[in-house]
């Protein structure tokens, strides 16, 4: 690549999330959901259905090896959360106001670690009906109610020292030992990175020109155009991260460049950034741009093979017409385009794994 830069950065942030969401008013949808992850990638999954925790990677079955009973219990806790949460939207609903329609509340919490410089910190969030609702101040040891209706619930949970120490302690230490043992059963997949191929594509001289980055793992990835040392905002289009067909993923970002005078070219660049540990710089450059228009002797060659072959075929379609007098001969072609701790709003806590 024209001016290409790697830059190996020197820390790697692990981390575990937990999601539980109790439904209310929603069609067809499991009242109770929890999902577990490890570095934004799927573990475990319980719902109200099932109502049974299983594993989403096959290396999370190692873990019966330090806990034999963990899916067992993990499973009692996330029933017990599942009714703990049903009474909740209810006392929401109740505090909003509400009767009937759609309505959801959620919480996410969990911890992460810093490998390289051993830094640690945990968080826990509430959220009803898509809006922050209350959470936890972790270093203060106290709540912070987002909403005038969570006051009740701040005030009731502060005057909780006993639980907040409790919590304290899973997210600062006990998740942050399952965060590790859980890494370690995963490193394979988890540790897995590979670089894409980078390209600056336009269809049309008038067209943005998109930063094009493909075959790389795992999809926690960002890309930006920047102008010197500042992100643009304006003028720029991301893209959606896809799969490709061998797992890997590719994504771009579309710059508008109709406004951007030649020599300003240079001091523009896309950065591919890839789970925080590696980066791509490519300059803009109008010498490394692919495009399907202009002087471009493939193309031209291509289209020349194809009119070639249309018209040999149409010679062979006439002398068979010829000799099966008249018989009408039709072609047909087909194409295809290229689940750790449970909070009640009323009742005391129960601690979960």
């Amino acid at each position: 690549f024209s001016d290409c830069v790697l830059l190996i950065l020197n820390s790697l942030t692990h981390t575990l999330k937990y999601f539980n969401t109790a439904s209310s008013g929603v069609p067809n949808f499991p009242e109770f959901v929890a999902v577990g992850m490890v570095d934004d990638v799927q573990t475990v999954h319980y719902d109200s259905n099932t109502r049974r925790l299983q594993p989403k990677q096959e290396w999370m079955k190692e873990v019966t090896a330090d806990d034999p009973q963990y899916w067992n219990i993990s499973t009692q806790n996330a029933f017990g959360d599942q009714q703990s949460y049903k009474v909740n939207i209810e006392i929401l609903k109740q505090r909003f106001n509400q009767t009937g329609g759609v309505h959801i509340y959620q919480r996410m919490y969990g911890c992460q670690r810093d490998d390289k410089t051993g830094e640690k910190n945990g968080f826990d969030k509430f959220g009803y009906d898509g809006a922050d609702f209350i959470s936890l101040k972790l270093k203060e040891g106290i709540w912070d109610a987002a909403k005038r209706e969570a006051e009740i619930t701040k005030h009731k949970w502060d005057q909780d020292e006993a639980e907040i120490e409790r919590l304290k302690f899973y997210l600062n230490q006990i998740c942050i030992q399952w965060l590790q043992k859980f890494v370690n059963y995963g490193k394979s997949s988890l540790m897995r990175t590979e670089l894409p191929s980078v390209s600056l594509l336009q269809k049309t001289p008038s067209s943005p020109v998109s930063c094009h980055a493909t075959g790389f793992y795992p999809d926690r990835a960002v890309m930006s155009w920047w102008k010197g040392e500042e992100e643009l905002h304006e003028d720029v289009d991301h893209g959606e991260i896809l799969l490709n067909p061998d797992g890997t993923f590719q994504a771009s970002v579309d710059l508008k460049v109709s406004s951007v005078p030649p020599e300003d070219w240079s001091s523009y660049k896309c950065v591919f950034q890839l789970s925080g540990v590696k980066e791509i710089t490519t300059t803009l450059d109008k010498t490394q741009i692919r495009t399907n228009w202009g002087n471009n002797t493939a193309v031209i060659a291509a289209v020349a093979v194809v009119l070639a072959l249309v018209l040999v075929l149409v010679g062979v379609g006439l002398l068979l017409s010829t000799k099966n007098k008249g018989e009408r001969w039709r072609w047909k072609q087909s194409f295809n385009p290229s689940l750790c701790f449970c909070f009640s709003l009323n009742d005391k806590r129960r601690r979960k794994r």
